[in-house]
């Protein structure tokens, strides 16, 4: 098996995307142990912190202005109220915060200021920060770098053919950049897609070809199911069924064997088990908390005992990894 290669084709992708179900679990599981401890899952929580207005017209999103849903629109949020939360994510588990506002880029002003002052008071209490804030220029990633943050997600969604069909705001090329910018900054990067959004098997795996190509590949590859939405145009889309959710987070496990798959979107309507089999095939980051931005998510208990049923445990910050490695 080949690994951290940066030229997959899509006939390979489709040959390893439809192997009979139980030998792509078990050569995902296989790359997983080669890279990770698979008893460890890293545990997140995303904060919104700045909801609802959004300029854009993503298909999928509840936070558009332009759709009608029953988002509550509110302004961006206190400095003390975010490291209050970030506190109570921390006694839940959580190594990692993640700040998502709903802006179609970062612009420099009070309230980009005060999410560089939410990096740096999560960063004490060793927690790694994640943001998603939008595109962002090589000046704002730099600013973001120097503050703490230690991941920028920035989702390419789907293939570059069918990103057309949902988006129309901004560019795939616009996505690209951030990530190059991201990158420059010496950020990692967080990217992943949303799958059932009437896209094609081959557009999600044309989208996991567009991440692979990237090199290093991302740190954190985010696999989301759509969560379709009351006014939202994907609102009547069908439900993924689960064998797609879990071939996607085996083939991405496969061609980035490195990086975290996160069990992302669309965890809520998956049974235990079905998680489990996630987990066995590759996926080991997950977001926890009963919201994820606008959108239901299992709560921490639930996920905690669901742990314990399968044997795993959070995994430590990079904050705190880096300490206890420290020589004495």
């Amino acid at each position: 098996m080949s690994d951290l290669r940066h030229d997959w084709t899509l006939e390979e992708m489709l040959d390893i995307y439809n192997k009979p179900l139980l030998d792509l679990v078990y050569q995902a599981a296989t790359a997983h142990r080669q890279y990770h401890n698979s008893s460890e899952v890293q545990v997140s929580s995303l904060l919104s912190i700045k909801t609802g207005g959004c300029k854009e017209d993503c298909a999928y999103c509840p936070q558009a202005a332009r759709y009608n849903t029953d988002v509550d629109v509110h302004k961006t949020l206190d400095v003390d109220d975010v490291l209050q939360k970030a506190k109570q994510a921390k006694l839940g588990g959580s190594s990692r915060m993640c700040l998502g506002a709903a802006w179609r880029e970062v612009r420099d002003n009070r309230d980009f200021d005060k999410v560089l002052d939410m990096v740096r008071g999560i960063n004490e209490l060793d927690m790694e920060v994640c943001c998603t804030l939008g595109m962002l220029s090589e000046e704002q990633a730099q600013k973001l770098s120097d503050a703490g943050v230690y991941a920028y997600n920035h989702n390419i969604d789907t293939s570059e053919d069918y990103y057309g069909d949902i988006i129309s705001t901004r560019t795939y090329e616009d996505r690209l950049n951030t990530l190059k910018n991201v990158r420059k900054a010496n950020m990692t990067i967080c990217s992943g897609g949303i799958i059932g959004m009437g896209e094609s098997i081959e557009d999600r795996l044309k989208m996991l070809i567009t991440l692979s190509n990237i090199q290093p590949h991302p740190e954190s590859v985010p696999i989301n199911t759509l969560v379709p939405v009351k006014g939202t145009p994907l609102a009547d889309e069908a439900e993924v069924p689960f064998e797609d959710l879990l071939r996607m987070i085996a083939t991405a496990r496969i061609v980035m064997p490195k990086s975290m798959v996160r069990l992302s979107a669309g965890r809520l309507e998956r049974s235990r088990l079905e998680q489990g089999f996630c987990f066995m095939a590759g996926a080991n980051s997950i977001f926890a908390g009963d919201k994820l931005l606008t959108t239901p998510n299992p709560e921490f208990n639930e996920d905690m005992d669901m742990f314990s049923f399968f044997g795993l445990k959070p995994m430590e910050s990079a904050h705190v990894a880096e300490k206890n490695n420290q020589p004495v």
